[in-house]
C-alpha cells in the first residue's frame, strides 16, 4: 500500500573519470585487472537466489589472450530453465505488489554500488572479458549502466505519475501493472551495460525475469549479478541460465506464461525469435511484448563545406573505437570529391597511429576482437578486398590470431557504392567509404537511403544549414539516432534515447520511458461516486 507520493532523487549522467597517469582510477582499475587476470573465477547460474552448479562447465577467456583462462561457468540443463521459469513465477506476485518506491530504492542502490566500491572491479572486468580499452570500458560498464538505472528510476515515476483526467463524478486512475506471467531477457557481448539493463528495467517495472547473457560476456555479468545481490534483488526476480541458447529459447518460449522478450543481438536471431513466438502464439495467456535492438550499417555523410579533420575524426573514432564492435559504428562512409584528398590522409595518419595490443597497457586504443568466428569473418571480408578491382585498402588490412584475435583497423575505398562491404554488416574495425562527385550531393542521400537494410544510426557533416536540411528529412527513416556534425556513437542515457528500425530492431528507445512502458499492461480503474438508480436517459421524456 502506498503512503505517499515520493520525490525520486534527480538523475545526472554520471561522470566519465578520465584514467589520466597518476589519477587513482587508472591504480584501481589495473589493480582489479590484475587481481582478476590472476586468478580464476566460478559462475554458477542464479536461480531464486540459488547458486547453482551443474559440473558441467566451459572456460572463459580473453579475446586478446585466447590461450589465458580466466574461469569457467556452468551449463544448464532443461530442467534448470524450467525450475528458472517456475520460481520467477513463484516470485512475481510478492515482487509486484512491493510498492515501487521499494523497487526503486533496490536499483539506485545497485547504481551507486557501480559508481563506488565495483566501479573498478566492472570496468576490469569489462576489460578482460570483451578487451575494451579502459575508456570504452568505463563509459559502458561504469557510467551507461549507472545512468540506465538512475534514469530508469525516474522514468518509471514519470510513467506513474501520468494519470487521465478526473471529474467531481468520478475518479479516474491508471495502474501501471507488470506484465502477467514472466519475461525473458537475451543479452549481447558488446555492452555490459545492456547486460545489465535489460533485465533490471523490466524488474524495476515489477516484472520477472529469466535472464540469457552473452556466452562471451559471463564473466563481467558475474559481477552484474554480484551487485543485484547485494542491491537486495529478492530470490527470483532476476533468474540467470547459460548455456545452449536454442534449448533455452525454446523452453522459455514454450510456456505459456511467456510474456515478454528484452533482446538485442543480431537481426537473424531476432527474427527467427520472432518467428518462434508467432508459431506459439494460440499457447499464450497473453500476447507477447517484443522489443529487440538488432544490427547495423550504420553511415557517415560528408557535405562539400564540411571540415575535413572533423569528417576524418568522425570516422576514426566512430569506426575504430572499441573495434567497430558497436551496434551504432560507422561503417561506410560517403565523402565528396572535393575533400577526399585531405580526408584520406588524416584517416591514414590516425590509423597509422593507432596502438594496438592489450587492454591491461593503457596506451592501446585498439584491442581484439570478440573471438574467432568473427575474426575469420572479418579477415574473409579483407582479404577479398585486397583482390577485387572495385576496392582498395588504403590503410590496415592486416589481421594475426596467434595470440589474440587481432584486427588491424582497416579502410576500404571503393569505386562501387553497392560494394559487398557498404552493405553487408561487419562488426568489426573495417569501413569503407565510398567517394562521390561533390555535386551529386541529393543522389547520394538517396543512395545512402537505399543502400542498407538497416536503419540504426548516422551521421551528417556539414556547414550549409541547407544541406543539413536536406540530408535530416532525406534520411528520416534509415537512421533511428541520427547525428549532425557528430560520429554516429555514444548515445547517453537520458539523452539521446537509442534505438532503430527497418532491420535494426524494434525502435522502442533505451534510455528512456518509451522503453519503459513496452514493459507494462495498464489498467484502467473509474470509480463513480454516485451511482445511477434508473436506466432512463433525458431523451427518453415525454
Amino acid at each position: 500500500m502506498g503512503k505517499g507520493f515520493f520525490n525520486v532523487p534527480i538523475a545526472i549522467n554520471e561522470p566519465v573519470k578520465s584514467y589520466a597517469p597518476g589519477s587513482p582510477e587508472r591504480e584501481a582499475v589495473l589493480d582489479a585487472y590484475s587481481n582478476m587476470w590472476n586468478s580464476k573465477i566460478d559462475v554458477p547460474l542464479y536461480i531464486n537466489g540459488k547458486h547453482i552448479s551443474t559440473g558441467n562447465t566451459k572456460t572463459m577467456s580473453a579475446p586478446h589472450d585466447h590461450q589465458h583462462v580466466v574461469g569457467s561457468y556452468h551449463l544448464a540443463e532443461k530442467t534448470h530453465v524450467e525450475s528458472a521459469i517456475s520460481t520467477a513465477l513463484e516470485a512475481r506476485d510478492e515482487w509486484a505488489n512491493l510498492p515501487w518506491e521499494q523497487r526503486a530504492g533496490i536499483f539506485l542502490k545497485a547504481a551507486k554500488l557501480i559508481a563506488g566500491p565495483y566501479r573498478a572491479k566492472i570496468n576490469a572486468a569489462t576489460m578482460i572479458a570483451q578487451s575494451k580499452n579502459v575508456h570504452q570500458a568505463e563509459i559502458d560498464a561504469a557510467c551507461e549502466l549507472i545512468d540506465f538505472l538512475r534514469f530508469n528510476v525516474q522514468f518509471m515515476t514519470d510513467i506513474y505519475h501520468e494519470q487521465p483526467e478526473s471529474t467531481s463524478d468520478a475518479w479516474n486512475r491508471l495502474e501501471y501493472r507488470p506484465l502477467e506471467g514472466f519475461v525473458y531477457a537475451v543479452t549481447p557481448f558488446n555492452f555490459t551495460a545492456i547486460a545489465g539493463n535489460l533485465p533490471a528495467c523490466m524488474a524495476m517495472m515489477g516484472n520477472v525475469v529469466v535472464w540469457k547473457p552473452s556466452d562471451s560476456q559471463i564473466f563481467s555479468a558475474k559481477v552484474i549479478m554480484d551487485v543485484f545481490e547485494e542491491a537486495g534483488v529478492p530470490p527470483g526476480v532476476i533468474n540467470v541460465v547459460f548455456g545452449d541458447p536454442v534449448m533455452i529459447t525454446d523452453t522459455v518460449m514454450d510456456s505459456p506464461d511467456f510474456s515478454g522478450l528484452h533482446f538485442t543481438g543480431s537481426t537473424y536471431i531476432f527474427k527467427e525469435l520472432w518467428k518462434k513466438i508467432g508459431n506459439n502464439i494460440h499457447n499464450y495467456k497473453t500476447y507477447p511484448r517484443i522489443v529487440g535492438e538488432t544490427g547495423g550499417k550504420d553511415f557517415i555523410v560528408a557535405h562539400k563545406t564540411a571540415n575535413a579533420k572533423q569528417v576524418a575524426t568522425a570516422i576514426s573514432r566512430g569506426a575504430f573505437e572499441f573495434q567497430g564492435q558497436k551496434c551504432s559504428a560507422a561503417s561506410r562512409a560517403y565523402v565528396p570529391s572535393n575533400l577526399w584528398d585531405e580526408v584520406k590522409n588524416y584517416v591514414i595518419e590516425d590509423v597509422k597511429s593507432f596502438k594496438m595490443g592489450s587492454p591491461a597497457d593503457l596506451e592501446n586504443f585498439i584491442t581484439a576482437v570478440i573471438h574467432e568466428g568473427s575474426f575469420d569473418k572479418l579477415a574473409k571480408y579483407i582479404d577479398q578486398a585486397k583482390t577485387d578491382s572495385d576496392a582498395e585498402i588504403i590503410v590496415g588490412g592486416n589481421y594475426d590470431k596467434s595470440k589474440g584475435y587481432f584486427i588491424e583497423p582497416t579502410v576500404i575505398v571503393t569505386s562501387n557504392p553497392k560494394y559487398t562491404t557498404m552493405c553487408t554488416e561487419l562488426f568489426g574495425p573495417v569501413i569503407t567509404i565510398y567517394v562521390y562527385d561533390e555535386n551529386q550531393y541529393s543522389e547520394t542521400l538517396k543512395l545512402v537511403d537505399e543502400t542498407s537494410e538497416y536503419a540504426l544510426t548516422g551521421a551528417i557533416l556539414a556547414k550549409d544549414r541547407y544541406a543539413i536540411q536536406e540530408a535530416t528529412k532525406a534520411l528520416q527513416n534509415c537512421a533511428g539516432n541520427f547525428y549532425i556534425n557528430d560520429k554516429p556513437t555514444g548515445a547517453v542515457v537520458g539523452q539521446q534515447p537509442f534505438g532503430g528500425a527497418r532491420a535494426s530492431g524494434t525502435n522502442d528507445k533505451a534510455g528512456s520511458a518509451l522503453n519503459l512502458l513496452r514493459w507494462v499492461s495498464p489498467r484502467m480503474i473509474k470509480e463513480t461516486f454516485v451511482t445511477p438508480t434508473d436506466y432512463r436517459y433525458p431523451f427518453l421524456g415525454e
